[in-house]
């Protein structure tokens, strides 16, 4: 088929180290690694990672002051607002999908691309897919992978609330087929909107290609003085709800009794700050590493040097996430110590590929530290058994599934 991948979420650089960016080239290299033509259209390009095999065509943001007031006007909103970064930045957005379809299709006639499919990254604000679907006369797949009207209500602020809400009624209802990568975003698409044959759950991949290196450890723990005892990994975005500060708790207790432990926490984000300053404390000082923002391309290099990893997400009500980094590590052979939360206990199988615990009982996960730390044989045993269970979730597997929902003629689109 052909393909156009839509993702107009300018949060998402596509050649970024998001979890969301790595997503987005994971698919388009397993779409194309299967026959299929794609053109992927973003907002936002971003830089680190070389290009997907795909025809790129970057769509910034297209959001002037004259497109702003006309917006407002349009809306019946009071442009005494303007000065709220939170108003301004949805208006942008809205302003965005709005001269989306003209721009892309545009394109699209430039370099005689004509699709066969519309697949679309949901992003808040934009239903613009729907309308670029209708043009072309394809059908139109959407990928769901979080509440985001809720998302963004409670963790960066909504003033727009009916506007994105009614984005994401258009969005929703006019998809043939809709994906949802895990069963609590699904439920809150179901309880919104109510049943819908066309959803589908379907769970993020991997790339087995790329976690199955197994060279580079041993550089790294000369690099950063390591030394041969066990490493605690961490590979993850440092945000409030991904718990290192639970798990910097837990390894202070740890490492009281156990003076060779090594932890290795990768990635950036707000409490990267919090860590390094926890780091450099008498109790824990040569003891952590934080090497910050790491090409994604490099991290199996990194999960060569732990013997572990711990995704230590703190308690939530709606723990929606397909946690791309826990399938990643079972690729790399790394038995996983995370919370019974969500979809984890899919993923890491008690005593089989992991340890679970209660989430954000600190005593709880410093027992299954402990037990795979004192444990050699097991550590093992559960990493063969990880790298087993990533190898059916491979990002070609997921893809070839999804596309198989693709409508397949006219009839179908309209039923």
């Amino acid at each position: 088929m052909k393909i156009l991948y839509l993702n107009t979420d300018r949060g998402i650089p596509v050649l970024g180290d998001k979890g969301a960016s790595v997503h987005v080239r994971a698919f388009t290299r397993a779409a194309a690694a299967l026959g299929h033509e794609v053109v992927l259209a973003c907002a936002s390009l971003g830089r680190g990672n070389p290009e997907p095999p795909a025809h790129v065509i970057h769509l910034g943001i297209v959001a002037d002051e004259a497109r702003i007031l006309e917006e407002c006007a349009r809306r019946e909103l009071p442009t005494s607002d303007l000065n709220d970064p939170i108003f301004r930045r949805e208006l942008e957005c809205l302003c965005h999908d709005r001269a989306l379809p003209g721009r892309l299709l545009a394109e699209l006639d430039r370099i005689a691309f004509k699709p066969d499919l519309v697949y679309e990254r949901h992003a808040l604000f934009h239903e613009s897919g729907v309308r670029i679907a209708e043009e072309l006369g394809v059908p139109r797949m959407l990928e769901v992978n979080a509440p985001l009207v809720a998302e963004q209500a409670k963790y960066r602020g909504l003033r727009l609330a009916r506007a994105a809400i009614s984005a994401e009624s258009q969005s929703y209802r006019a998809a043939a087929a809709i994906i949802a990568v895990s069963d609590a975003v699904a439920s809150h698409i179901q309880t919104a909107f109510g049943p819908m044959d066309k959803l589908h759950v379907i769970p993020n991949g991997v790339d087995l290609d790329l976690f199955s290196l197994t060279g580079g450890g041993a550089d790294i723990r000369n690099r950063f003085g390591l030394g041969s005892g066990v490493v605690i990994g961490f590979v993850g975005s440092f945000k409030p709800w991904h718990g290192i500060g639970l798990l910097l708790d837990v390894f202070e207790t740890l490492v009281r009794n156990r003076p060779e432990l090594r932890l290795v926490a990768v990635g950036d984000g707000p409490e990267l700050a919090m860590a390094r300053e926890r780091a450099a404390t008498p109790a824990l000082a040569g003891r952590v590493v934080l090497p910050g923002r790491i090409s994604h391309a490099d991290i199996p290099t990194w999960m060569t040097a732990m013997d572990m990893t711990v995704a230590p997400y703190l308690p939530q009500p709606d723990f929606y996430f397909s946690p791309m980094k826990i399938v990643e590590s079972l690729a790399a052979g790394r038995p996983v110590v995370a919370p019974r939360v969500g979809q984890i206990p899919e993923l890491v199988r008690e005593g089989e590929t992991g340890l679970l615990y209660a989430p954000g009982d600190a005593l709880a996960l410093g027992d299954a530290l402990t037990m795979l730390i004192d444990d050699p044989g097991r550590r093992r045993s559960m990493g063969e058994s990880a790298r087993g269970f990533a190898v059916g979730r491979s990002w070609g597997a997921v893809v070839r599934r999804i596309l198989e929902l693709a409508p397949k003629n006219k009839s179908e689109l309209a039923a």
